[in-house]
């Protein structure tokens, strides 16, 4: 278990972040083109990027703040 402590898992979420970016651009994305985010697969993926870093940041902090409460 101290080993699973050790790993950043902010980035391990950044990576599952940029599958999620391309498959909601892929799946989801704009039929029109005309959504400057939606559009093309270079916006969406690096979004889906930062929104997986900072929610496993979130969680993994969270995580470290409740195992030093007990």
């Amino acid at each position: 278990m101290r080993k699973l402590s050790k790993i950043n898992w902010a980035w391990i979420g950044a990576g599952i972040g940029v599958i999620g970016g391309y498959w909601y651009w892929k799946e989801i994305g704009c039929v029109t083109g005309t959504c400057p985010i939606k559009s093309q697969w270079q916006t969406m993926v690096p979004y889906g990027a930062i929104l997986g870093y900072l929610g496993a940041d979130l969680v993994q902090s969270a995580c470290k703040n409740r195992a030093d409460l007990s």
